[in-house]
């Protein structure tokens, strides 16, 4: 679990058709403190496992699927990458919670400074990720915690605003119009949505008929 508030960015290559190097700035760099086999860092909002501790760095493994469906996959040696550690507990969450299961990938649309904010908007391009995305909610763009500004109703555009500090300290500085983001909804609008269609999906699943939590009852208490 993770807060979407980047510690580092750091530079990727790749090692092997499935094997990582992260690099770090400095080996004192926050990201790299205490750190210890088996934990996990996300790595421009995906989860990773430490499998290999590096004087200035890590290096992690990434499945097929994890390749396909994110960025990691498209960066090239040396491409910049956000860095967070995973989420201790008693620690404060400053942004929202982050699983680092990135939904789907999105492409950034255009960036423009005005006053003392940066308006990016992007695009997505999963229809798994856009469902998640609603007006005011919040959204991981390579695993960084933003709010959504403004949205189309399908959710597949979407505006935030960012301020100068997390612009400069991350590489959302580095895009230009057309690169690939990876894209992560609201772990807990999807639990809503789970919860408010009862599931009838899943094996053995059942619908209360009694229940008073419906799409309606949400929408009249602020929740969609």
């Amino acid at each position: 679990m993770f807060t979407g508030l980047v510690q580092s960015v750091g530079q990727l290559q790749h090692l092997g058709p499935y094997q990582l190097k992260i690099s770090c700035p400095t080996p004192r760099d926050s990201v790299l403190k205490d750190i210890e086999l088996g934990d996990s860092i996300a790595v421009d909002g995906v989860c990773l496992t430490v499998e290999k501790i590096l004087d200035k760095g890590f290096v992690a493994s990434a499945s097929p699927e994890t390749l396909a469906k994110s960025t990691l996959g498209k960066v090239l040696d040396n491409g910049k990458v956000n860095l967070e550690t995973s989420l201790r507990v008693g620690s404060k969450i400053g942004g929202h919670f982050v699983t680092g299961h990135v939904d789907g990938l999105g492409q950034l649309d255009c960036a423009e400074r005005v006053a003392n904010a940066w308006e990016i908007s992007f695009r997505s391009v999963s229809p798994a990720a856009a469902r998640y995305i609603v007006t005011k909610g919040s959204i991981a763009v390579n695993g960084v915690s933003l709010t959504v500004a403004d949205c189309s109703e399908s959710g597949d555009w979407f505006s935030t605003a960012v301020i100068p500090v997390t612009y400069a300290e991350t590489n959302l500085q580095h895009l230009n119009p057309g690169d690939y983001v990876n894209l992560e909804g609201d772990v807990l609008g999807k639990y809503v949505e789970k919860f408010a269609r009862g599931d009838r999906n899943q094996p053995g699943a059942s619908v209360d008929a009694s229940s008073p939590i419906s799409v309606g009852f949400l929408a009249e208490n602020g929740y969609m």
